[in-house]
Parts: C-alpha cells; sequence; structure tokens
C-alpha cells in the first residue's frame, strides 16, 4: 500500500482506492452476472455453495528439511498438533534432478528442503504416516513426475490403493522461467511431460491434483497482484491447449487442475485478486475451451502468506503479519492455505514457531465467526469495485501475453519477467524512500534487535546422504535398472508413449532422481536461458 505526496492511496497493482464507496462505484454493474450464488458460475463468490460454514480450508503446513528422517519427525509433529495435510519442500538438488553425491549438489543438500534421491528416501520421509489417510501436497516442477511415482510406490507397499491417493503436485515448469529457475528440459519437452502426467493420473490417481499453477513464486520476485493473477492464468491457459492439442478432452483432466497464489498484508486488494482469479477462469474455461463440467470452470487454490513480506527485524511482528495475510486467504475463499512462521526470514522454522504458525489458522478457524456465512464480503462496495478493477487490470496483461503468441512464446521474450522486475524495482524504491511502510525496517525501528537463535542444518547430512547413495548402488540389481532407464530413453525419443509408466518401472528397480532425469536430460537437452 503506498500513499503520494497528494495523499491518495494505491493498491500494490497500482489502482487508485477512493477514500469511500457507494453505489456510484457500481453503475452498470450486473451483479447477477458477475457474482451469482456461491458454488455457482462465474465463482466469485467461491467454489462451493457452503464454502467454510460445513468444515474449515484444509490447513496445510509446508515442511522439509535435511534428511527424510528429520522430516518425517516434522510431519508427525504436525499431524499430532492439527495440521490436515502434509506439504513437502525439497531440496534444492532434488528440484533440480540432481543425487546428493553429484558435483553441483555439494553444499545445497537438505538446505532448502529434504533431500530424495531415491524411493529409499520416500520410504523413510512417509515411514508411519497412513497415506491413504492424509492429503499431500509436493512443491516440485521439472521432477514432479518422479516424485509422484515414488509417492505411489510407497503407498502400495503400504497397501493403499492408488485411487485412495490424494494430494497435489505443484508441476508447474512454466513459472520456473519466468521467476524461480528451479527447471531441468527446454519448455516443450517439459509441457509433454506435463501432458503425459495429465494422463496418467486420470487413469491411474483419479483424486490427484495433476498441477498446482503458482503465482505465489512470482509475487515473491515482485509480481503486483494483478500481474500474479494475470501470468499464473496465462499459464494455465497454455497447460490447457497443451493438453488438448495431445488429444485429450478438456472435461478430463481440467477439474484435477489446481491454483496457488500468495496472500499479502494488503487485506482488501487480496479479496478483490482472488475474486477476479476465480471470475476470468470460470470464464475462460467456458467460452474459449467450452468445457461443459462444472468442476473444470472452477479455479480452486491453495494459499500461502507472503513470505517475501517477513522481516528479519523484529522477527515476531511477523506473527501480526501472517495473521492478517492469512485472513486475507480465508476472506478471499482459500481452499488450503499454509502460514509462514514469524522466523522464516531469518532460517529454517523452529518447532514452536512452526506450532504457532498452525494455531495462527486454528484461532481464524474455531475462535472467530468468518466460518459462519460463506461469503462476507459479497456486496462491499468497495471490494466489488476493487475486484472490476482487478479483473481489467489483469485481463488487460493476459491480452498482452496472447499478443506475443501465448505463455510459452512471451516467456522466451522475456516479457513476463521484465514486468515483474519492472514492479519490483517500483516497490524496492518505494521502500528506500519511505513511501512503503515497512514497520521495523523504514520506521519504528529498534536500536538493538533481540538475539535468536536460529534452527541450523547439520553439515553431515550430506555426507550421510552419499553414504546412503553409495550403498543403495551397491546393494540394488544394477541390470535391471539399466534396462528400465534404457526403456526409459526409447519412451522419451519418441513422442507417443506415456513417459510415466517406464520412469515408474526404473524407479521401482530403484534408480536414481539423477540417473532418471540423466536420461531424459540425454534426449531433451537443458534448457538455457537467452539472456
Amino acid at each position: 500500500m503506498t500513499q503520494s505526496a497528494r495523499g491518495a492511496r494505491s493498491t500494490e497493482s497500482g489502482l487508485p482506492i477512493e477514500p469511500v464507496y457507494g453505489p456510484d462505484a457500481l453503475i452498470g454493474w450486473e451483479p447477477a452476472d458477475k457474482l451469482g450464488e456461491p458454488g455457482s458460475y462465474p465463482y466469485t463468490r467461491g467454489v462451493y455453495p457452503t464454502m467454510y460454514t460445513g468444515r474449515p480450508w484444509t490447513m496445510r503446513q509446508y515442511a522439509g528439511f535435511g534428511t527424510a528422517a528429520e522430516s518425517n519427525a516434522r510431519y508427525r509433529q504436525l499431524i499430532e498438533h492439527g495440521t490436515h495435510g502434509l506439504s513437502v519442500a525439497f531440496d534444492l538438488p532434488t528440484q533440480m534432478g540432481h543425487d546428493s553425491d553429484a558435483p553441483l549438489a555439494s553444499g545445497e543438500v537438505g538446505k532448502v528442503g529434504v533431500a530424495v534421491d531415491s524411493v529409499e528416501d520416500m520410504r523413510v520421509l512417509f515411514d508411519g504416516i497412513p497415506l491413504g489417510e492424509v492429503s499431500t501436497s509436493m512443491t516440485i516442477n521439472a521432477p514432479a513426475a518422479l516424485l509422484l511415482l515414488m509417492y505411489q510406490l510407497v503407498a502400495e507397499e503400504q497397501g493403499v490403493p492408488a485411487e485412495h491417493l490424494t494430494g497435489t503436485i505443484q508441476n508447474d515448469v512454466l513459472k520456473e522461467y519466468i521467476a524461480r529457475g528451479t527447471y531441468i528440459f527446454p519448455p516443450q519437452p517439459s509441457l509433454r511431460l506435463t501432458a503425459d502426467i495429465f494422463r496418467y493420473c486420470r487413469t491411474e490417481l483419479p483424486r490427484w491434483n495433476t498441477i498446482s499453477i503458482s503465482g505465489y513464486h512470482m509475487a515473491e520476485a515482485g509480481a503486483s497482484p494483478a500481474q500474479e493473477i494475470a501470468f499464473t492464468l496465462a499459464n494455465g491457459i497454455e497447460y490447457v491447449r497443451t493438453a488438448v492439442a495431445a488429444g485429450m478432452d478438456v472435461d478430463d483432466f481440467a477439474p484435477r487442475l489446481s491454483f496457488f497464489f500468495v496472500s499479502r498484508t494488503t487485506l482488501l486488494e487480496e479479496v478483490a485478486k482472488f475474486r477476479a482469479a476465480r471470475r476470468i477462469w470460470a470464464r475462460v474455461m467456458s467460452e474459449d475451451f467450452r468445457a461443459r463440467n462444472p468442476k473444470s470452470m472452477m479455479l480452486r487454490f491453495h494459499t500461502q502468506t507472503a513470505g517475501v513480506q517477513l522481516t528479519a527485524q523484529q522477527p515476531e511482528v511477523n506473527l501480526a503479519r501472517v495473521t492478517v495475510q492469512a485472513l486475507a486467504a480465508v476472506l478471499g475463499g482459500t481452499q488450503s492455505l499454509h502460514t509462514n512462521s514469524y522466523d522464516e526470514a531469518i532460517a529454517l522454522p523452529t518447532d514452536k514457531a512452526a506450532r504457532l504458525a498452525l494455531r495462527t489458522q486454528q484461532v481464524l478457524a474455531y475462535e472467530t465467526d468468518v466460518t459462519a456465512t460463506v461469503d462476507p464480503f459479497a456486496g462491499s462496495y468497495a471490494v466489488e469495485s476493487l475486484t472490476d478493477d482487478m479483473e481489467f487490470a489483469a485481463l488487460e496483461l493476459m491480452d498482452e501475453v496472447a499478443d506475443r503468441g501465448g505463455a510459452v512464446a512471451a516467456i522466451e521474450l522475456g516479457f513476463q519477467k521484465s514486468e515483474i522486475e519492472r514492479n519490483a524495482y517500483r516497490i524496492a524504491l518505494e521502500t528506500d524512500h519511505g513511501d512503503r511502510v515497512v514497520v521495523g525496517v523504514n520506521r519504528f525501528q529498534l536500536a538493538e534487535e533481540e538475539p535468536y537463535e536460529p534452527l541450523r542444518v547439520d553439515p553431515a547430512i550430506e555426507a550421510r546422504q552419499r553414504e546412503r547413495l553409495a550403498r543403495l548402488r551397491g546393494e540394488r540389481d544394477g541390470k535391471a535398472v539399466t534396462a528400465a532407464l534404457s526403456e526409459l530413453r526409447h519412451a522419451a525419443e519418441g513422442t507417443s508413449e506415456n513417459v510415466l509408466y517406464p520412469m515408474k518401472e526404473a524407479l521401482r528397480a530403484r534408480a536414481t532422481v539423477g540417473e532418471v532425469c540423466g536420461v531424459l536430460r540425454g534426449v531433451w537437452g537443458s534448457y538455457v536461458p537467452t539472456e
């Protein structure tokens, strides 16, 4: 939220905020067309008719660090404290398709997530956790197929039928080219792999959400709310087109698409953003793709509170920020929510901080009245007007992406990246000049910060992972691994075979993440940015 010298205020997207809203703000408005009923097209008021009045959103805490055993202990704690779903963070080598003993993995093993090199690690990660009873989200993109198949293999060992498994893989590689950078393959083979995942899950894992099309990382890189939903929905359109071009009917896969957004402290704009995103997506799926199944038109989304807004200065203040951000997500109609821990601007969250983050959601769900009514902000002059403004701004940006040939073509031109960087620079200047107040950073500072003892990852983890890999390679059937990887290479070289089936057999034979991704790199190549 910024304020000019004249006192006029504007949103994070640069849209004006009026000091007073009344009926005149909605002149020419058609509420029946723009609102509808909750659970009905165009889903402005939420994707389900009862929303939280029957049950609250899924409380899904994002966690993962060090070894699979350490992360397993954290997951068990979260379940004991009342979390409804698990959300797995993987370390950088896993995200980039490298084994823990690869030269490029040195110094990064277990640092920003859990190290998973093979199905052996996945088995330890979910030891004692009944996969038929929990919903699991995995933040993994380029190697998403591998981690999903490992999860399925572990479930099979537990005796859990695949049709009982519920969860989500992020699997959104397009935003990696725009804002995050953990890509492996070029865009076209990456989109092929995405389509193969859609087909595989339709047959094998019917309750699994095959993709979480993500604006969160673009927002963390500096995207405005309007840019966040515009570029995210444009990527969604590209995925739908890819699947349709591969011969799939839109209603065969679109009901399992999901989205992932940030929630900032600018509560009114965030609520408007979520409402506008639902409305735009419903119309795109209905009018552009001729979807017939209402579930194909529902924009279901997970939300995470804004990590980029957390500060290392006076970290306890982040508890207030996260509470406001979580409230914005709930009032905006999220389906699941992760609340950041107050100490994440310093290091990995401690057990106490992670528990407090979960308790924040529980207070909102069980001690407030926001779950008593379906759509608390419906009819608000301010929110409905902001929703219209947000929709218009996002559609303008989506048109600019379309004019450049769609999301992939615009990515190759650097359009989304440059727009986000321009907005990030604007935010940095406003903060530096004091136009944008950040409590504890450019106003209300302390002369001396209180000491804080962060959680630290044991550097010996890397050596232990290397030992596990050496033992795995010594104990497994090497000929079976070689044969399985050869079948995978053959499938990747063609265009008609779904690569997930031979990939699953290679992982069952205990091929590693690095070995499987290495085969695909050999066929498809690696993405190299043009800049």
